[in-house]
């Protein structure tokens, strides 16, 4: 069957526009010689549909009559097939409905996409709405089943996205790819806020990316050009400031990327903290009723340092160290050090 210029276009187009298929059901209420068209989507496993609507019309009452007619996939029904299928009450309720808005002919379809995802498209209008088009309903179906298809995978993907960046936010890291140059290719929103965090690393000219030390940035070029050279590399880790704490790995990227104008060679992880060590050892005073040398002490040790490397870092002997940590302990209600690390790193300071 043929259809009107851009209507299949506007069809697959939908999906990426706000509202969903707005374009898509405005071309085919023109097509149809309809006074509204409708598309009702339930996506898997949910018992809400999204209601897509292009004109004005009885459309909770149509709605209503379209689920409630257990609609058969892929074969086309008029408004006398669907008010067959409905209970009295439903059915005198929809016809008053229908007249009130001068509805007299209706040509709807189901469609079930394999991945669990129902559709329903209707065209609702007088008596110019004849079986011309129910046919193109029907034409459009294999096209819609697609369209729900790709939709449905878009979904799926963008909450797996969602899911993983709520994730590296709360273990704040970052990420960003690189060209062979060291310019920016990609990167995610909190990268951009990190940038802002101070000047350990920014965005330079060109979009390059911008170490703070000239020896961190003599590292990167050095590994830039390694990659682009063809050469296997291991991933390189790099400490780029202790306080506040912050670190990067760069690793070259597997596979390509479809975004971007410049092809992408590296990815870059970013790992840090905003606050100062200072920062973070007032909070401790405050959550756990520590003194101010302990919560230092606690601090350290949170970071996996040993009790001597601890004292040697603060100026104390050891055994003054130990005799913290015991308060420490018991004020925390850590029973050993690897306890005392889970202790302060899943406590609110994580997400501070």
């Amino acid at each position: 069957m043929r259809f009107d210029d851009g209507l299949l276009e506007s069809l697959h187009e939908g999906m990426f526009e706000t509202p969903l298929w707005d374009g898509f059901l405005k071309r085919l209420r023109v097509a149809a010689g309809a006074t509204c068209t409708m598309l009702v989507i339930r996506p898997e496993g949910q018992s809400d549909v999204a209601e897509l609507l292009a004109g004005e019309g009885p459309t909770a009452a149509l709605k209503g009559l379209m689920l409630a007619a257990q609609m058969r996939e892929g074969r086309g029904y008029a408004l006398d097939d669907l008010l067959e299928a409905a209970n009295r009450h439903d059915r005198d309720q929809v016809r008053q409905a229908m007249q009130a808005a001068r509805i007299t002919a209706v040509r709807a379809v189901r469609i079930t996409e394999p991945s669990g995802v129902d559709g329903w498209l209707a065209s609702a209008g007088g008596r110019a709405l004849g079986s011309a088009s129910g046919a193109l309903l029907l034409g459009l179906a294999p096209h819609l089943r697609i369209a729900l298809r790709s939709f449905a995978a878009l979904e799926r993907e963008r909450f797996r996205s969602a899911v993983t960046g709520e994730a590296f936010n709360r273990l704040k890291i970052a990420w960003l790819t690189l060209d062979t140059q060291g310019r920016i290719v990609e990167s995610t929103q909190n990268m951009e806020q990190m940038f802002q965090w101070g000047t350990l690393l920014r965005r330079g000219r060109y979009d390059r990316l911008v170490p703070a030390s000239p020896s961190v940035d003599r590292q990167l070029a050095a590994y830039l050009k390694q990659v682009a050279s063809g050469r296997t590399m291991r991933p390189l880790a790099i400490r780029l400031s202790q306080d506040p704490w912050l670190d990067m790995l760069v690793a070259p990227l597997q596979g390509d990327t479809l975004s971007g104008h410049r092809s992408a060679a590296v990815i870059v992880y970013v790992s840090g903290d905003r606050r100062s060590q200072a920062d973070r050892c007032e909070q401790l005073v405050d959550l756990f009723g520590l003194l101010p040398s302990e919560a230092r002490l606690a601090w350290l040790l949170a970071q996996a340092t040993s009790i001597a490397e601890a004292a040697e870092t603060l100026g104390i002997t050891v055994e003054t160290a130990r005799n913290y940590s015991k308060k420490i302990y018991a004020k925390t209600g850590a029973r050993g050090h690897a306890e005392l690390v889970r202790v302060i790193m899943t406590s609110v300071l994580a997400l501070s």
